[in-house]
């Protein structure tokens, strides 16, 4: 066996050639340089004879990766792929990676994975570019490389993607794969190889080796053509991978090898410290004869593989790459590697020549890893699918024969290979199928939709095909054109959609079936026709003839493509307007002419035409605009008067037009005809009053009583439309003229007579008189309306001045009132006095006014009638009345309390006495109350809460009692404390032991009541404040002991403070420990493991009264301590030992540390906003 390992550091495109020469396969991978970098292309070429194998060419994503079929087409397979290739000598051939770079093969169950990764940091010898060496000129002949037959998909076409197809594997597989079989080789970046042949080969036959000359002549004639083309791309190659720029993809690997069973690897490697590049060749020498050494090869063994070869001689040879000077190689020296049992083999795969019942196996022999094969073992599971296997064939051969087996049915496989070394492990597991007999006819295909340039066809399944056999149809159609039938559609579908199709023409169509067996028979013939299609469009409608005022005459041209049906019918639509928002149907039928009637004169219309037949509806046709002439407008309704006609002028009002004639209406003219007197037959000439576009006018400079008759015209651009009809008027007379000023004479203070002339009824008679009076001429309103000439106004204010006019009225209207007249009437008694009402706000000062036996009456002062009031008359009624001078205001006393009276008064002039007023009831308050018993519910030594009188604590603004409290101050006065309806009161803010003095007074309408006595209440000594919590600590060296401490508080008014110590143990109830007025306490017997708890209460012993306790103080918690050291300590632990527990705070430094925060916040927040919102 031969090993060679080679990298070659050059920026090219990679190719690989497939060859297939009888059972050997030879592989070619070579590199095009670009016309940049210096030299010739350089070629490496290995020949390698070992067993079958599946190499996996895994295609990163963004990058392609080339080959050339068999027929000599390229094929390009984009990433992310995994491309599997054929081996039949079962090596790796040599994959050149680019700098950077380096190689990896990765082998799990049997088949090898090449991987190039990025050259960690420590494999880069040297630090010299590859650039630096032209390369060396190309070799005579290049190996070949095989695709897998079974797994490439086929070449429909120059570029072909992998993805989704058989050996499709995701970029991402790498680490799946265990790493205890990845070899590597790395090489030097400046190693290159100047020349060099492949190693001959050990188990190379004759006929090999002329398979092997024939492949070098025609790789020497490609290699030729290619570069007298100046080494650029070739012509039927796809595009470079558009990733190239962003990164290099690897692009070859290195072949691996090794010995078997632990043995060390062989590495030849250069020192260190040499400044020329050093690169390690190694050559196989059968027979002693020494072969030419490449350049740039590093050769390693790595340890425990399962490939074995064996190797005669190898040798180094020094390049120094500054100077390109070689230096003389080294001695060789031989080894020879173990061998072992074979690799894994490959699944057997069906071979041609099975049939229903008989299955044909092959398969590929494996690495024998340096022992030759003697036996296959192949299992199979009889088809029952349980996972358990029985040996159906052991021996030598590379195929067997499985026969009695059921049709359309699957049976699985696996194969294991023998050699004097032991049995490999078995391949995996595959599944065949055996094939089915020739499919019976199908049913005719039947239609389920058609088109107008498609059919939708559905055929069904042979019956007498089971369900496992892999079925697929062939549909025929024929056109009638000469041709026969022609396929259409083939595939494994039960359903086919025929496009590309002629409208409204009839096809024939046929199915067959066919399988693995064999063809059916084609179906019965079935004929199906495509729908036609709708028809076009019609030309654009055209007038013929003249358009007329109501209609116009339409034609139309009928489509020219009818869709391959004929039209059945025209379809016209007119719309009004030239918006187009609504069409209406004018017309539907075969003829292509259509007269419009019903039309508007003067108006826009549009039409369309569309047309219709068997295959549908066509598009509209382009919309034709006609407009109608107009013409004048029709005759208008008569004017009507608006209102009653007047004396000398009369307001006549129109409508337009019923019919406007297609054109709006510009002017209408108003004619008038006018008659003699009423009752006469003369007659006057007519004349034009009105021309204009308003529909009103007012007519004047007429006659009153005379009978006038009006005619009315509209016009538009056309011309003046007919006169309307008569519209008679008759003017009514004038109104009558002004009355002379009216005569008045009072007949007594409160009566006066009217009287005046008739005036003149210019043309009609006076239907009536309206009399005004009034105090002021522009109140005056109408006192009188009638025919009589003089009225009696009654009712009137003595020593007044009113002022009164005259209007007379006929039946043409209201003449002018006459001159206004001054009338004064005489002086009289004084009115009644109209309001009499209590006075509030009267005298409350006793003896002069008391609620209870006065009433303060006040009233408003009546009209004195011309005569001054001298005095008023008070009539109590029972009682004598009380007479007063001229005032408003008068007390009644000397009355009972709580009682009513009925009270009028009566104004007096020199004239008379005026009438008494209306009786007003008014009602003397009660009598005062009595003050309340005054009592003290709650005391404390700052608050006394006092009550009186029943009734609810909180009483509503709306009682009548309330009450004024007030106690004694230090000057001896009494204040006022409180002044309410409430029936208590808390006074606060008192000092302790100390006596106060109240006193209560109550009041309501009737006015306040006296006081009570003096009421003394004391408050009793305030306890003493709150300790704050105490401080515990454990004393030293007594662990059983605690020290309690608290802060004394000083003396209350000469009484002293004493203290109580409580304490509780765990959960227990407060046990007193201490009462004294020392401020601290030492607590012996306190138990280990336990925890306690202490408060303090303070306590003021008075002198003439009991002890008065204060309140506790926050609970502190004693934890217990902590176990002590183990005995034989090297330092002892007291009981102060270490760092004090950290102690909570106190809410007083809860509050000074908030207060401390809040102050820095603020001021932080301050200068934010002073400097940089203000500045």
């Amino acid at each position: 066996s031969a090993l060679i390992i080679s990298y070659v550091f050059l920026i090219g495109q990679i190719q690989v050639v497939p060859h297939r020469l009888r059972s050997y396969a030879f592989f070619s991978i070579f590199v095009l340089c670009p016309s940049e970098h210096l030299g010739d292309v350089i070629i490496q070429v290995f020949d390698v004879c070992f067993s079958p194998q599946v190499i996996l060419v895994q295609v990163n994503p963004g990058e392609a990766f080339t080959i050339r079929r068999e027929d000599g087409q390229f094929q390009c397979i984009t990433g992310p792929a995994q491309v599997p290739m054929m081996s039949p000598n079962g090596s790796v051939p040599p994959i050149y990676v680019p700098p950077g770079y380096v190689s990896q093969i990765i082998e799990e169950n049997g088949v090898r994975r090449v991987l190039v990764l990025p050259q960690q940091p420590e494999f880069h010898p040297g630090g010299h570019s590859p650039l630096h060496h032209p390369p060396p000129p190309p070799h005579a002949h290049l190996p070949a490389f095989i695709p897998h037959p079974a797994m490439l998909p086929p070449p429909p076409h120059l570029y072909t993607g992998m993805a989704g197809g058989v050996g499709d594997m995701s970029s991402q597989y790498i680490p799946q794969y265990h790493p205890a079989h990845i070899y590597s080789e790395q090489v030097s970046a400046d190693s290159h190889s100047p020349h060099g042949r492949p190693p001959p080969f050990v188990h190379r036959d004759e006929r090999a080796s002329k398979t092997y000359e024939r492949l070098q002549k025609k790789l020497k004639e490609r290699q030729g053509g290619e570069r007298g083309g100046g080494g650029g791309q070739m012509k039927d190659s796809p595009p470079p991978s558009p990733q190239k720029s962003r990164s290099t993809p690897p692009s070859m690997d290195s072949i691996y090898n090794g010995v078997v069973g632990g043995g060390k690897g062989l590495e030849a490697e250069l020192g260190q410290g040499q400044t020329s590049t050093t690169a390690k060749q190694m050559e196989k020498e059968p027979g002693g004869k020494e072969g030419q050494w490449p350049e740039g090869w590093l050769f390693k063994l790595k340890e425990r593989t399962r490939v074995v070869h064996s190797v005669s001689l190898s040798r180094v040879l020094a390049v120094c790459s500054g100077q390109c000077l070689r230096g003389s190689p080294s001695e060789a020296v031989a080894f020879t590697t173990r061998s072992c049992e074979p690799d894994p083999p490959c699944p057997p795969r069906k071979a041609s020549g099975s049939k229903s019942s008989t299955l044909v196996l092959q398969w590929k022999a494996p690495c024998d890893n340096g022992s030759k094969i003697q036996n296959y073992t192949l299992q199979w599971d009889e088809g029952k699918g349980t996972g358990g296997y029985e040996q159906c064939y052991y021996g030598p051969q590379k195929q067997y024969r499985v026969t009695k087996l059921s049709p359309a049915s699957r049976y699985s496989f696996r194969l294991a290979a023998k050699n004097d070394m032991g049995i490999s492990e078995f391949s995996e597991t595959v599944d065949l199928y055996t094939s089915c007999s020739v499919p019976s006819p199908p049913l005719p295909p039947e239609l389920v939709k058609a088109g107008v340039t498609w059919l939708c066809l559905t055929w069904q399944r042979p019956s007498t095909s089971p369900k496992e056999d892999d079925i697929f149809y062939s549909l025929e159609m024929d056109e009638d054109e000469g041709y026969g039938f022609q396929p259409s559609y083939d595939g494994d579908e039960l359903s086919c959609t025929v496009k590309n199709l002629h409208r409204s023409t009839k096809y024939k169509f046929r199915v067959a079936a066919y399988n693995t067996e064999g063809k059916s028979n084609p179906s019965q013939v079935a004929e199906f026709t495509t729908c036609p299609d709708r028809p076009g469009g019609p030309c654009r409608p055209v007038i013929r003839g003249r358009v007329l005022p109501n209609s116009f005459r339409l034609a139309w041209e009928p489509p020219k493509d009818n869709g391959g049906a004929e039209v059945t019918k025209y379809v016209v639509e007119i719309s009004e307007g030239l918006s187009g928002v609504s069409w209406e149907l004018a017309y539907s039928g075969p003829a292509m002419e259509h007269v419009c009637e019903g039309l508007k004169p003067g108006h826009s219309y549009q039409t369309r035409v569309y047309c219709m037949s068997e295959g549908g509806q066509s598009p509209l046709s382009e919309t034709l605009q006609v407009q109608t002439p107009a013409v004048p407008p029709g005759q208008c309704q008569p004017p009507r008067v608006v209102g009653k006609p007047k004396a000398r002028e009369v307001q006549l009002r129109w409508g337009p037009p019923c019919v406007g004639g297609g054109s709006p209406v510009s002017v209408y003219s108003v004619e008038v005809c006018g008659a003699g007197p009423q009752g006469s037959t003369g007659q006057e000439e007519v004349r034009e009053v009105y021309q204009g576009s308003e529909v009103d006018c007012t007519v004047g400079s007429l006659l009153p009583g005379r009978t006038y008759s009006f005619r009315l015209r509209a016009a538009n651009k056309a011309g003046y439309g007919p006169l309307s009809e008569h519209c008679e008027v008759t003017m009514g007379p004038g109104a009558p003229e002004p009355c002379k000023a009216p005569h008045i004479t009072c007949k007594s203070p409160t009566v006066a007579v009217v009287s005046w002339e008739a005036p003149a009824c210019n043309g009609g008679v006076i239907s009536e008189y309206r009399v005004e009076w009034g105090a002021a001429q522009g109140t005056m309103q109408v006192c009188f309306s009638g025919a009589s000439l003089t009225h009696e106004v009654k009712g009137l204010l003595p020593a007044t001045n009113y002022f009164c006019r005259v209007q007379a009225v006929n039946v043409a209207g209201v003449g002018l009132f006459s001159e206004a007249v001054l009338c004064q009437t005489p002086p009289s008694v004084p009115a009644a006095v109209s309001s009499v009402h209590e006075e509030e706000d009267g005298p409350r000062t006793p003896p002069l006014y008391s609620p209870s036996t006065c009433l303060a009456v006040g009233w408003e002062p009546p009209c004195d009638h011309g005569a001054e009031i001298s005095s008023y008359l008070i009539d109590l009624g029972e009682r004598q009345s009380i007479s007063v001078g001229p005032v408003t205001k008068y007390i009644i006393q000397h009355l009972q309390p709580d009682t009513s009276y009925r009270i009028r008064i009566q104004a007096l002039n020199n004239l008379g006495s005026g009438p008494f007023s209306h009786t007003f009831k008014l009602k003397t308050k009660p009598l005062p109350p009595q003050p309340p018993r005054l009592e003290c519910t709650a005391f404390s030594h700052q608050t006394l809460r006092l009550k009186w009188g029943d009734g609810p604590a909180k009483a509503t603004p709306s009682d009548a009692l309330q009450y004024q409290l007030q106690t004694e101050d230090k000057r001896g006065r009494f204040v006022s404390l409180y002044r309410g309806p409430c029936h208590t009161h808390k006074v606060q803010r008192l000092n302790e032991c100390t006596s106060y003095m109240f006193r209560i007074q109550a009041f309501n309408e009737a006015g306040q009541g006296p006081f009570s006595t003096v009421y003394t209440f004391t408050t009793p000594r305030s306890p003493p404040a709150p300790i704050k919590a105490p401080r515990v600590e454990r004393v030293e060296d007594m662990s059983s002991v605690c020290e309690v401490s608290w802060e004394p508080l000083l003396p209350m008014k000469g009484d002293p403070i004493i203290y109580t110590v409580q304490s509780m143990m765990g959960n227990s109830e407060y046990k007193q420990v201490y009462k004294g007025s020392a401020t601290s306490y030492q607590m012996p017997g306190l138990q280990p493991n336990s925890e306690y708890r202490f408060r303090v209460c303070a306590i003021r012993q008075c002198q003439d009264a009991p002890e008065l306790s204060g309140p506790y103080s926050p609970t502190v918690t004693l934890s217990p301590q902590r176990s002590e050291l183990s005995a034989g300590s090297v330092s002892s632990v007291g009981p102060r030992a270490g760092a004090d527990p950290a102690r909570p705070l106190t809410d007083e430094q809860w509050a000074a540390l908030i207060i401390m925060l809040c102050a820095v916040i603020s001021i932080l927040i301050a200068f934010i906003i002073q400097y940089f919102v203000i500045k």
